[in-house]
Formats: C-alpha cells, sequence, structure tokens
C-alpha cells in the first residue's frame, strides 16, 4: 500500500528534487498483512531505482559538464574560419608591397604592379567578406537613410537632388540581417543659392 509520504517523494522524483537524504526517508511502508517476501522485493526494487536515479544524475552532470566544455571551445575559436580565410589577403598584400619596393623596375610599372596588386586582394577580401555574409551598401545616388547611413557633412550640388548621397567616406556593410557598420557620406543640400 501507498502512503502519502511515498507519493508525496514520488513527485519530488518528479519535479527533480531528489536527493540522497528524501531517497532514504521515501522507504514504502507496508501494511502488516504483507509477508516479509513482499517487502523484501519492494526493498529491492526500491535500491535499483535509488541506484538507476543516481547513475542517471551522475550521466546527466557529466553531460553537463561536457556541453559547458564545448561551448567554451566553440566561443573561444568562433573566428577562427574568418581568420583563416584572411591569410591569403594578407599574403597578397605582401606581395604587392614586394612589388613597390623592387629596385629594378621603373617607377610606373612599380606603381602599376602595386595598383593591380592591391585591387585583386580589394577582390578577394570582398568576396571572402561575402561569403560570410557581409555585404556591401550601395549610397552614392541614394536617396539618405540614417538606418544605413550616417551624414557627416552637407554640400551643395546641381547634380544631385537635395537628401541624396553625394559620395562615401567609408562604405557602409551588412552582415546577413544586421547593419554591421553605417555609411560614412556626404549628403546633397540641393543647388546652390
Amino acid at each position: 500500500m501507498v502512503t502519502d509520504e511515498t507519493k508525496h517523494h514520488t513527485e519530488a522524483q518528479e519535479a527533480g528534487q531528489v536527493d540522497e537524504e528524501s531517497l532514504a526517508e521515501a522507504t514504502p511502508v507496508v501494511d502488516d498483512g504483507q509477508d516479509a517476501e513482499e517487502r523484501e522485493q519492494l526493498e529491492q526494487e526500491l535500491e535499483t531505482v535509488r541506484d538507476q536515479l543516481m547513475r542517471i544524475a551522475a550521466e546527466f552532470e557529466n553531460y553537463k559538464k561536457r556541453m559547458e566544455r564545448e561551448q567554451a571551445k566553440t566561443a573561444r575559436y568562433a573566428g577562427e574560419n574568418i581568420l583563416r580565410e584572411l591569410l591569403p589577403t594578407v599574403d597578397n598584400l605582401e606581395r604587392a608591397m614586394e612589388q613597390g619596393a623592387d629596385g629594378n623596375a621603373d617607377l610606373t610599372g612599380k606603381l602599376n604592379g602595386l595598383l593591380e596588386g592591391v585591387g585583386l586582394t580589394h577582390k578577394g577580401l570582398l568576396a571572402m567578406l561575402e561569403r560570410f555574409g557581409v555585404q556591401p551598401i550601395e549610397s552614392v545616388g541614394q536617396a539618405f537613410n540614417p538606418g544605413e547611413q550616417d551624414a557627416l557633412v552637407m554640400e551643395t550640388s546641381s547634380e544631385v537632388p537635395a537628401n541624396h548621397v553625394l559620395r562615401e567616406f567609408a562604405k557602409g556593410y551588412r552582415f546577413k540581417d544586421r547593419m554591421l557598420r553605417h555609411a560614412q557620406v556626404v549628403v546633397s543640400s540641393g543647388p546652390g543659392a
């Protein structure tokens, strides 16, 4: 026969509020009419359940610790892929600097080689950023949008309508669905007076 105490203990187990002491207190109370064999069987079942519960609790604790270690490792090395992708860009910039420092070429050849190398590096860097979900925001000629652009200065212009972007100081970028950086722009105030 199950008593209120045993029922309360079972409810506590289901709610996850079990410790060693409450397990010890939860020994089922049986009527005097039950024989010793039934009592021994119930005590064995209780011991089996206690053992299973302790094993499950230990397994859960180990799982929790393992997950915490994996999360810490993931957070620590989260930027590894991006950094690995940046390394070829560093290599290209170093090659471009070597080209510019080469004393055997004439000045025009050096500058052309340097500009070509920097242009290729720029293209490669933009392609790498795009692979990671970074998209540039086109601003020049567009209506000024304070959600995407920061106006640094206003200038008169007969060619660009008022409240439209005349030029950029720094390009804006979006990362997936978020603004990564606002564009820094010059906004037209329209034709001068």
